[in-house]
């Protein structure tokens, strides 16, 4: 059964495994396993250990008969998939220099997953490489994936790193590598980043820093196989963990990563337990005594049940969570309704907005003239009518009169606007303009001009461009509402968006930007500022094109790193101390308008400990259009993406 009952939580990572010796009674393991142990599937091998194709006897090759498993129908194909995940024989060794076990192994690997695939099995679960090269495993495996169709296929890898002046510890199984990562890296790169291809981590007793582990959140990681060894004892006699890896497989639960309980019993326990081998008949599961490994169960069970509830923010998210979209063409493109009221219904936003507004009135207009003097408010985008709400609100507030242009150029807001007006009773105060901003001549100027022109990058939406056709009507002393913006990028591992962007297999795709909700990456170096906007802006030689050079140091014991792309971000000052924005360090809270953006590498680039990512950024902007360019220059040169914006834009 799942680890607990939360109607929120849909994921994988709710249900649970246990890795199995090989047994000849597959409904017996499973009855053992899942009725008895509460465990959801096993991990099992589905070939006896002792087999060996160089040892098998040649009188049953001509009947085509493999003589390495048994019959498929002692599950239904439904129990197949759904609780046996298969284990491929740890023996084998693709890149043994013993001609005669290097081919066994090749045999085997392919006889074995052939038959997973054959059972409709969900995933299969390879075994560790043996050595530092595993070039021809990889080149094996890489054959098989092209002829998969759902069928996963998971590198089981250690998850652990030792510091380059430590590495004379227990290296046994990282095979001599000081880094478990590079493993995983030199695999997939060599399965050319095949989105089959997955990672189970091991867990065992010690753990890498935070920074080190905190790779692998970004990575294809499907399981977790914790060891009952690396569990502790609590005063009761039970399992227990330690507080870094409970924050580690939270963590992992919280991306969606399964845990898989593997070893034995390592605990004096206060109730007797009962193992496989025992006289016990399928006919008497329910009288079994507990499962041995039910308490290494029960603590993760217990910690899943302790994870703080999702927001409500993060309840109506989970649909977007690594969905990749494309950005709003706010110009070109006229709104849905239903577009404006998931907007609308962010009510953090337009708090924020309306505190800014009652601190521009406070500043504007004295006390002693708030009944004599009237400010000329213009809300530019105005949509179906949320600023011109929080403008009013906000000069009841504060006890200001004011006079509101409503400025919106989609007619068919247009509409609701008309009707809200009437609705409010707003005739005397708000007056709805239908225009292109750009293109309205006002018949006065404006002491505040308010806009929410503001995309996931800033300026991404055509908030600049907008802002300068709207500045001719407002006062030289004027508030512009926001009065500045700033974009930020921070390099991602994101292995599931890169593979998602790749299945298009073209070009555009990989220099598109995306809107997207980041959820399974891994956040490699804090983010740094890239594009500033300022309005008004007076300046002479004003210009909207920029250009940034940017340099990220990845924290020393990380180790290293994929980087798939880059996170963007932005954060805007709406006056003075008043704030918005979706930068990690400083977001604002609860606030949902706004996805991050994600500028996707063609090619992904791996850093290494001490070596800089030098990044360059251009914002450019064409008649008709404007668009971004993005770069790596070292560690390794990539390719300049969406040169002359080929690929993506956004129209003026």
């Amino acid at each position: 059964m799942p680890l607990g009952e939360k109607s929120w939580d849909k994921s994988e990572s709710r249900y649970s495994g246990v890795e199995t010796d090989f047994h000849d009674d597959m409904p017996r393991l499973l009855a053992f396993n899942l009725a008895t142990g509460g465990f959801d599937f096993v991990v099992s091998p589905l070939m006896d250990p002792t087999y060996r194709p160089s040892l098998a006897e040649n009188e049953t090759s001509g009947s085509g008969f493999l003589p390495f498993a048994g019959s498929d129908l002692v599950l239904s194909p439904s129990q197949w998939g759904s609780h046996v995940v298969g284990k491929v024989s740890s023996w084998i060794d693709l890149d043994s220099e013993d001609d005669v076990l290097r081919k066994d192994s090749e045999i085997t690997l392919r006889q074995e997953i052939a038959w997973a695939a054959h059972l409709s099995l969900q995933a299969c679960l390879l075994p560790t490489p043996k050595g530092a090269s595993c070039a021809n495993y990889a080149r094996c495996v890489n054959q098989i994936l092209q002829s998969l169709n759902n069928l996963q296929l998971w590198l089981r890898i250690p998850l652990e790193k030792y510091d380059d002046d430590n590495v004379g510890g227990d290296l046994e199984h990282l095979n001599g590598q000081s880094d478990s990562w590079e493993q995983w890296n030199s695999f997939r790169l060599l399965c050319e980043h095949h989105n089959h291809l997955s990672v189970a981590l091991d867990i065992f007793s010690s753990l890498p820093s935070a920074n080190s582990f905190g790779r692998w959140f970004g990575e294809s990681v499907r399981a977790a196989i914790i060891h009952t060894d690396s569990f502790l004892t609590n005063a009761r006699g039970y399992p227990c963990l330690s507080k870094r890896h409970q924050k580690l497989v939270t963590s992992f639960l919280n991306h969606s990563v399964q845990i898989v309980i593997s070893g034995k019993l390592v605990h004096c326990l206060p109730e007797g337990s009962l193992d496989l081998d025992s006289n016990h008949t399928d006919n008497h599961v329910e009288g079994m005594q507990r499962h041995p490994l039910r308490p290494y169960l029960d603590y993760i069970a217990y910690l899943y049940q302790r994870m703080d509830p999702l927001p409500e923010q993060e309840r109506f998210e989970l649909g977007y969570r690594d969905f990749l979209q494309s950005p709003l063409q706010p110009l070109m493109d006229n709104l849905e309704a239903q577009t404006y009221e998931t907007f609308e219904k962010d009510t953090v936003k337009y708090t924020q907005y309306q505190r800014a507004i009652s601190k521009a009135l406070l500043d504007r207009v004295p006390d002693e003239m708030a009944s004599s003097i009237k400010t000329v408010l213009m809300v530019v985008g105005a949509g179906r009518g949320p600023l011109v709400r929080a403008s009013l609100q906000a000069a009841e507030e504060t006890g200001r009169k004011l006079k509101v242009y409503a400025v919106e150029k989609n007619p068919n807001a247009v509409v609701t606007l008309h009707s809200l007006v009437k609705l409010e009773g707003w005739e005397n105060t708000v007056t709805v303009v239908s225009s292109d901003m750009r293109c309205w001549e006002a018949d006065e100027k404006a002491d505040i001009l308010v806009s929410e022109l503001l995309g996931s990058f800033g300026d991404n939406e055509l908030s600049p461009e907008c802002l300068d056709g709207a500045q001719r009507f407002l006062k030289e002393d004027g508030i512009s509402i926001p009065s500045s913006y700033t974009s930020f990028v921070q390099p991602v591992t994101a292995s599931k968006l890169y593979n998602d962007v790749k299945s298009h297999k073209d070009l555009v795709h990989f220099e598109t930007a995306y809107v997207v909700k980041l959820h399974r990456v891994a956040r490699l170096a804090p983010s740094q500022p890239v594009f500033t906007f300022t309005h008004p802006d007076y300046s002479a030689k004003k210009s909207n094109e920029r250009y940034k050079k940017l340099q990220f140091e990845v924290p020393g014991d990380t180790g290293s790193a994929m980087v798939h792309g880059f996170a963007g971000y932005f954060d805007a000052t709406l006056y003075k101390d008043v704030h918005l924005g979706i930068e990690p360090s400083m977001a604002t809270p609860n606030m949902f308008s706004w996805f991050a953006i994600f500028f996707p590498l063609r090619t992904p680039v791996c850093i290494r400990p001490g070596s800089p990512l030098e990044v360059h950024f251009w914002r450019c902007c064409g008649a008709t259009k404007v668009w971004y360019e993005w770069c790596v220059s070292s560690p390794s040169p990539s390719p300049i993406h969406n040169t002359n914006g080929r690929s993506h834009w956004v129209g003026l």
